[in-house]
């Protein structure tokens, strides 16, 4: 039986034989008509243990305030973790959601964009554990994030 190690290895230079740019293009095709599309997330860069999306920072995610709202920065990190499940973890066989998603916001944001890169820091069998750091253009923290995720099999 294959180690789960050699599974992720596999996952990742299968998803690796496409071009990066191909990869991204069809991570960001399954946002069509989606939340992700409506707050108008853009995966912009992945790596052996990583992925990075963007959104841009607008009224149309602001608080009544005028700053970012942190409902917004939350549906960013899910969905980052959401989309670097997509490509390391078995979707063929196994549909995965997110259990539990916590958010500390540590600084506001008014304009520009803020950038979420996801990192696995468990990947199980039926959980996993995803530390998402939210950024802003000068690379400041935003908001430190923790997703819980759960493969579910494909009935």
């Amino acid at each position: 039986m294959q180690s789960i190690e050699k599974f992720y290895a596999i996952k990742i230079h299968y998803s690796m034989q496409l071009s990066k740019e191909a990869v991204l293009a069809k991570l960001n095709a399954i946002s069509k008509n989606t939340l992700m599309e409506t707050l108008n997330i853009e995966v912009i860069d992945f790596g052996d243990d990583f992925l990075i999306a963007k959104m841009p920072v607008n009224s149309r995610v602001y608080q009544p305030d005028g700053v970012l709202h942190g409902g917004a920065t939350v549906a960013l990190a899910e969905s980052v973790g959401g989309f670097a499940s997509h490509i390391f973890l078995d979707n063929d066989n196994f549909i995965i959601r997110g259990i539990e998603i916590t958010a500390n916001h540590v600084k506001s944001v008014k304009d520009g964009y803020i950038y979420a890169k996801a990192k696995f820091l468990h990947k199980g069998r039926t959980t996993q554990l995803l530390e998402i750091r939210v950024t802003d253009d000068n690379n400041d923290l935003i908001s430190f994030c923790k997703l819980s995720t759960i493969s579910l099999p494909k009935k």
